[in-house]
C-alpha cells in the first residue's frame, strides 16, 4: 500500500497525546485527520453548504491557499509561526480562537503540539487511508519466530515485540474446540466431538477440525444470523401496523449461498444485480431480494411517492454500510461533512436502484407481494406452467386458423338471408331513470337492482333521467361485474364531466386507490383522459391504458371499454362515441388474478362490489354525470360497441358482420373461443397458487433521478445520471451505468473500501474486534487500524484468492493469534484492557442467538432441519398487543419450538423478547455492529425464559437417564455440555452441595416438584424420579446461568 504505514504505527494503539511525545515523524491519516475530522471538518470540511469563511481546511489546496481579504495564508508548510491555523489553535484571545470556545472542541497541548510538527514537517496532505487502493504489502520478517503459524501472526508478532510483549500460550484443547465451534457454526461442541479433537495426537488435528466444521451445514446458517443483521431481514415490513411478510426464500438463499462458498464478490453482484446478470438463474434473481427487505408501510394518509422514495434512499444507505463501510445517509441532504462524497454524489448512486416498477406502499387489503417480484415455483412447477403458458399460446395463434375456415360457413350464413346484428343482450343495465329507497333496478336482472350510497341526484339525462354525482356519493351494483383477468367483458355508459379534474372515479371494483394496487379494474378520468386498468398489485402486476386525449366537458360522451380476456394490455380498448380512441399503454404485465383472496384462499371477498363514481380514500366524480351503463360478459366488437350505444343507425359492413358472425354465431369459432378460455383460466388458476417473493427488475425506459432539496421527495432540483463518488474512486468508463455496473465497480480490485470491510467484519467475527473497531464506517470518522498492514494484507490476499470466504475465515482461525488463551495477566490487562494489540485470545460474550441455541443444543431439544418459514417460539404474552399493532402472537407448536434462533419471527416493532435482551437489533434498517451490554434482564431471561427452564428440564432428563445413580458424574457431565470443560474439584464440590440441598428441598415439597417439572411443551418422561428430575434440573439451570455458558474464550 501506498500510505508510509511502518512509520506510525507505533501511535496507532496510543492516544493521539502521547503520539507527540514519541513520534519523529507525523502522519497526516494517523495523527492529523482525526484532529481536524473531530474540530474543524464540520465548518471548513467537505461539505460546502455548511462551510464558513468559504475557507476549507480538509484539503492541501484549501490549507495552503492565501484568504484575499486578511492576505494570510492558512497553513505555510515548514512555517508553523506563518501560518494562520496554527495561531488561531494557539490564541488565547477567544475572538479569535479555534474551534470557537462555545464548541467545546478545544486542543489540547499535546494536539496543538502534533500540529506545530506536521507543519514543521512540511503539513504533507495525503488521502484518507481507507479512499487509498489495497497496494501489495510485505510480510514482516520476525528474526527468531517459532511462534507464527500463517503470516497473520507475523504482523502481530511485530507489533507486540515494538511494545516489548510476547503472545500469550496457545488455549487448551476444549477451549478451541468450544471457541472455533461457536465462531464457525453458532452451536457448542458435542462432547464426542470435544473428546475426539482432545485426544487426536495428529499435527493437523486443529486443521481437520476446522475444515469439519466449515463444511458443516451450520456453518451457513451462523454466516448467514451475521449477514441479517446487515441486510435488514425481518419477517414484517415495519411501521406502525408492522403487517407480517414472508421474505424467507431469501434468507435460505443466503444460507446456501455460505454453505456453497460463493465468492464475496458474486455474492455481492447477485444481491445488488442479480436480475441483470446474461440468462440470469432463479437464485441470481432470489438473491436481489437483499434490496427489497427495507420497511413499506400502508397506514392511511401515507404518500406514496414519499414512502417509494424512502425505500429507494433505504437501499443506497444498506448498500454504503454493508458493502462500503461508509454513511452514505450523511450526504442525502447536504454534502458529507466529513468524506468527500457530494450530495450529488449520493443521488447519483440512488439512480441505480431508481429503476424498479415498485410502489411506495403495500397492499392494506390484500396479502399481494409487492412488485416487481419473482415466482418462487415448487419443483416441477416451472415446467408446468411454462407448458400451460405454451398452451394458451398455441391455441391463440390457432384461432387465426379457425378464423379462416369460419369465412366459408360465414358466406352461407350472408347467403341465408339471417346475417344481421341485434343489440347485444347486458348482463347488467342501469338506466338511471328512477330511483326509490335508494335503490334503482336493474333492467337486466332484476333481482340485482344497484343501491345509492348518500343519494345521488336525479337530472336530466343523456336519456332520460342520469345520476349526479357529489364527489362523496356513490352507486354500488352488487353481484355484477365480478370479472377475472381471462374473463372477456364489456362496459358501456354515457358520462358527463362538469369541470377537469386531475383524477377522478369513474368506475371501479376493487377497495381503495390507496390499497397500493387497488386490486380489481378501474375506469378513471385524469385531467379528462379515459383510463382503464386491471390490477393485482400496481403498478408492476398490471395493465393499463390511457387515452391520448381528454373527452370534453359540459358534454355527453358515450365511454365503452372492451376486454378480450388475453391478460395483454393490447386485449383493452377505449372508444368515445363509438370510435376507438388513441392509446397509451401504461402497464402491460399482468400475470395473477385481479380478484380478492380472503385468507383462506377464497375468491371474490364479500364486500367488494363495482362501484360507480367514488372509492375510499380517492377523488370521485365530482358534480359529474353518469347515464345508461351496461355491462356485458363478452368483448363486444367496434360495431356492437356503437349498437349498445345507440350510435349506429348506419348499415354494418361485411368486416362487422363477421366480427359478430365469430362471436355470436360461427359453433366451431365460439368453441374455440371457450378451449381457448379455458386454458386461460388454468393457467391463471395456476399461478395464481404460485409462491412469490419481491425482488429486482429494471424498467425498460430509466426513470429519471433528480437531486432532491434536503432529501425531500417532492423538492427536485438538477436531473442527475448513475454514477460514483469520484473522490473515492470513479466508474471506469466500460461498467454500464445500471445496478451491474455498480456491483462490477464494487468488486473493482481497484475499489479501496470493498475487501478492506469484509476483512475487518470477519476479524471482529473471530476476535472480537475490528482491526478498525469501526467496522460499521471507514470514512474519516471511523477509528484508526490497530495494524494497518495486516489489514491490507489481509484484503490483498482475499481478493487474490478469489474472494473466497471460507479461505478468509480458515487464514484467520488457523493463526496463532486467534488460538491464544483468554487469559491476560494484570499488567497487560491494565496496559491494553480492549486487547487492541492481540496479545491474547478472544473473549466476548455469545451473540443473543447463540445463547438459545446453546441451551436447546445441550438439552438435545434443537431441530436442525435448515430454512423455511418463520416459527414463533415462546415469548411472553401481550407483546404484540402493547407495540401497537393490533396483533397477536400465535405460539406454534412441537418441533417449531425448537429450531435454531436464525428461524424465530422476526416482528420489527417487536422483536423477539430474548434476542433483544442479549443486543439483537430491531432490523428496521443495516445494522453493521452490535453493541454489546451486561444488565441484570439478561441473567433474569436464562433464568426464567420457558425455553431456558424447559431446555434445564429436558438436560436433566437426559442426565438422569444417561448417569442413573451416579451424582458426581450426571455433574461433570452436566458441566462438560454447558461449558465444554469438566469441573474442578472445588467446583464439582459447590455443585454436588448444592444438588443435595435442592434435593431435599424437593423431596419435602411435591407441589414445588411438579411446578419445576411443568414449564415446556416438551413431553415430561414420567418414569423418572421426580425429586430427583427437578433438582437436576436446578442443576442444569445453574450452569446455563454461569458466565461461562455465555461467554466465548
Amino acid at each position: 500500500m501506498a500510505l508510509a504505514w511502518a512509520a506510525v504505527l507505533s501511535a496507532v494503539l496510543a492516544a493521539t497525546t502521547q503520539a507527540a511525545n514519541i513520534l519523529d515523524k507525523v502522519d497526516f491519516n494517523f495523527h492529523v485527520r482525526p484532529i481536524l475530522s473531530d474540530r474543524c471538518f464540520t465548518c471548513h470540511g467537505p461539505d460546502e453548504k455548511a462551510r464558513k469563511g468559504k475557507f476549507r481546511l480538509d484539503t492541501a489546496e484549501g490549507a495552503f491557499a492565501v484568504r484575499e481579504k486578511s492576505g494570510k495564508t492558512p497553513i505555510v508548510p515548514g512555517k508553523p509561526e506563518q501560518s494562520e491555523v496554527f495561531a488561531r489553535v494557539m490564541t488565547t484571545d477567544p475572538d479569535d480562537l479555534m474551534p470557537p470556545p462555545e464548541s467545546k472542541l478545544a486542543l489540547n497541548a499535546e494536539e496543538k503540539q502534533l500540529i506545530r510538527r506536521w507543519i514543521e514537517q512540511g503539513a504533507e496532505y495525503k488521502s484518507h487511508w481507507a479512499f487509498i487502493p489495497v497496494g501489495d504489502v510485505g510480510v514482516p520478517s520476525i528474526a527468531g519466530d517459532t511462534w507464527s503459524h500463517n503470516p497473520i501472526d507475523k504482523f502481530v508478532l511485530e507489533r507486540l515485540r515494538r511494545e516489548g510483549l510476547q503472545p500469550a500460550a496457545e488455549a487448551s484443547r476444549e477451549t478451541l474446540i468450544r471457541r472455533l465451534s461457536f465462531d464457525l457454526t453458532g452451536l457448542p461442541p458435542t462432547l464426542e466431538e470435544i473428546d475426539a479433537f482432545v485426544a487426536d495426537p495428529s499435527s493437523r488435528a486443529y486443521e481437520r477440525l476446522v475444515d469439519r466444521l466449515l463444511n458443516s451445514p451450520a456453518y451457513g446458517e451462523r454466516r448467514a444470523n451475521e449477514w441479517l443483521d446487515l441486510a435488514r431481514y425481518a419477517d414484517t415490513y415495519g411501521y406502525q401496523a408492522d403487517v407480517e411478510r414472508d421474505m424467507s426464500p431469501w434468507r435460505d438463499w443466503v444460507i446456501r449461498a455460505f454453505n456453497e462458498n460463493l465468492s464475496y464478490d458474486q455474492f455481492i453482484t447477485w444481491q445488488l444485480a442479480g436480475d441483470l446478470l446474461p440468462n440470469a438463474t432463479r437464485d441470481q434473481v432470489l438473491a436481489t431480494a437483499f434490496n427489497r427487505l427495507h420497511r413499506m408501510t400502508n397506514e392511511g394518509g401515507s404518500i406514496e411517492e414519499e414512502f417509494r422514495v424512502e425505500s429507494v434512499a433505504d437501499r443506497v444507505h444498506t448498500m454504503g454500510t454493508a458493502f462500503l463501510g461508509l454513511t452514505l445517509e450523511c450526504a442525502r441532504c447536504h454534502d458529507h461533512k466529513y468524506d468527500p462524497i457530494l450530495q450529488k454524489d449520493y443521488y447519483r448512486l440512488f439512480a441505480f436502484f431508481n429503476n424498479i416498477d415498485e410502489s411506495g406502499l403495500y397492499s392494506h387489503f390484500t396479502q399481494a407481494v409487492p412488485t416487481p417480484t419473482l415466482l418462487l415455483y415448487a419443483d416441477g412447477a416451472d415446467a408446468k406452467h411454462k407448458q400451460l403458458k405454451e398452451r394458451v399460446k398455441a391455441r391463440e395463434a390457432k384461432l387465426a386458423d379457425f378464423e379462416e375456415a369460419a369465412r366459408v360457413r360465414f358466406k352461407s350464413w350472408l347467403k341465408s338471408g339471417a346475417a344481421s346484428i341485434p343489440e347485444p343482450p347486458p348482463a347488467a343495465a342501469f338506466a338511471f331513470d328512477e330511483a326509490t329507497s335508494n335503490s334503482t333496478p336493474n333492467s337486466a336482472n332484476a333481482a340485482q337492482p344497484a343501491s345509492l350510497q348518500e343519494e345521488p341526484g336525479l337530472v336530466e339525462g343523456k336519456s332520460g333521467k342520469a345520476l349526479q354525482f357529489s364527489g362523496d356519493n356513490t352507486v354500488t351494483c352488487k353481484g355484477v361485474a365480478a370479472f377475472t383477468r381471462t374473463t372477456p367483458f364489456t362496459f358501456s355508459l354515457w358520462i358527463k364531466p362538469t369541470q377537469r379534474q386531475e383524477r377522478a372515479v369513474i368506475l371501479h371494483r376493487s377497495r381503495a386507490w390507496t390499497d397500493s394496487g387497488s386490486r380489481g379494474y378501474e375506469l378513471l378520468l385524469e385531467n379528462g383522459r379515459p383510463n382503464f386498468g386491471l390490477i393485482h398489485f400496481w403498478p408492476g402486476n398490471a395493465l393499463a391504458i390511457r387515452a391520448q386525449t381528454p373527452v370534453p366537458t359540459n358534454e355527453w360522451t358515450h365511454l365503452a371499454v372492451t376486454y378480450d380476456g388475453s391478460s395483454r394490455a393490447g386485449g383493452l380498448r377505449l372508444y368515445a362515441n363509438g370510435e376507438l380512441l388513441p392509446v397509451e399503454v401504461l402497464r402491460d404485465h399482468l400475470y395473477k388474478d385481479i380478484l380478492h383472496r380472503s385468507q383462506w384462499g377464497d375468491f371474490d371477498v364479500g364486500g367488494i362490489e363495482l362501484t360507480l363514481a367514488g372509492r375510499f380514500r380517492d377523488s370521485g366524480f365530482k358534480n359529474g354525470l353518469i347515464d345508461e351503463l351496461k355491462v356485458f360478459a363478452r368483448c363486444l366488437t367496434p360495431f356492437e360497441v356503437k349498437k349498445a350505444a345507440g350510435l349506429s343507425n348506419a348499415t354494418p359492413t361485411e368486416a362487422d358482420l363477421f366480427a359478430c358472425y365469430l362471436q355470436r354465431v360461427d359453433p366451431t369459432y365460439r368453441a374455440a373461443l371457450a378451449e381457448l378460455r379455458m386454458l386461460r383460466d388454468e393457467e391463471s388458476y395456476f399461478v395464481n397458487d404460485v409462491r412469490e417473493i419481491m425482488a429486482m427488475r429494471e424498467m425498460a425506459e430509466r426513470r429519471a433521478t433528480y437531486l432532491l432539496k434536503r432529501g425531500a421527495y417532492d423538492a427536485p432540483a438538477d436531473r442527475v445520471e448513475p454514477g460514483m463518488p469520484e473522490k473515492i474512486f470513479a466508474m471506469p468508463a466500460d461498467l454500464p451505468p445500471n445496478r451491474l455496473g455498480l456491483a462490477r465497480w464494487m468488486v473493482d480490485r481497484r475499489n479501496p473500501l470493498a475487501a478492506r470491510v469484509v476483512v475487518n467484519r470477519v476479524w471482529r467475527a473471530h476476535l472480537g474486534r475490528g482491526i478498525v473497531a469501526t467496522a460499521e464506517n471507514l470514512g474519516s470518522q471511523a477509528q484508526l487500524p490497530t495494524h494497518p498492514e495486516l489489514l491490507d494484507w489481509l484484503a490483498k490476499t482475499f481478493m487474490e484468492s478469489g474472494w473466497d470466504l471460507k479461505a478468509l475465515h480458515k487464514l484467520v482461525v488457523m493463526s496463532a493469534t486467534y488460538r491464544q488463551s483468554s487469559k491476560p495477566g494484570p499488567e497487560l490487562a491494565a496496559r491494553d484492557p480492549d486487547n487492541k494489540l492481540l496479545a491474547r485470545g478472544p473473549k466476548h460474550r455469545l451473540e443473543a442467538e447463540q445463547i438459545r441455541d446453546q441451551a436447546l443444543a445441550v438439552s438435545g431439544l434443537l431441530v436442525r432441519e435448515i430454512g423455511g418459514r418463520a416459527v414463533k417460539p415462546y415469548q411472553p404474552a401481550g407483546l404484540w398487543e402493547e407495540s401497537g399493532t393490533g396483533k397477536h402472537y400465535a405460539q406454534d407448536k412441537g418441533a417449531k419450538l425448537y429450531r435454531r434462533s436464525l428461524y424465530t419471527f422476526w416482528r420489527r416493532t417487536a422483536p423477539p423478547p430474548t434476542m433483544l435482551t442479549f443486543d439483537a437489533m430491531s432490523r428496521e434498517v443495516c445494522t453493521a455492529k452490535r453493541e454489546s451490554t451486561t444488565t441484570p434482564l439478561q441473567a433474569l431471561v436464562t433464568l426464567n425464559d420457558p425455553q431456558f427452564v424447559e431446555a434445564a428440564r429436558v438436560l436433566a432428563e437426559r442426565l438422569v437417564r444417561e448417569c442413573g445413580d451416579d451424582i458426581d458424574g450426571c455433574i461433570t457431565r452436566a458441566f462438560r455440555l454447558t461449558t465444554s470443560r469438566a469441573p474442578q474439584l472445588r467446583e464439582l464440590e459447590i455443585l454436588r452441595q448444592a444438588y443435595q440441598e435442592q434435593l431435599a428441598l424437593f423431596a419435602k415439597d411435591p407441589a414445588a416438584t411438579e411446578k419445576c417439572l411443568k414449564v415446556g411443551e416438551a413431553p415430561l418422561d414420567n418414569s423418572l424420579p421426580a425429586d430427583r428430575l427437578a433438582a437436576t434440573t436446578l442443576l442444569a439451570s445453574t450452569l446455563m446461568n454461569l458466565d461461562e455458558f455465555v461467554m466465548k474464550r
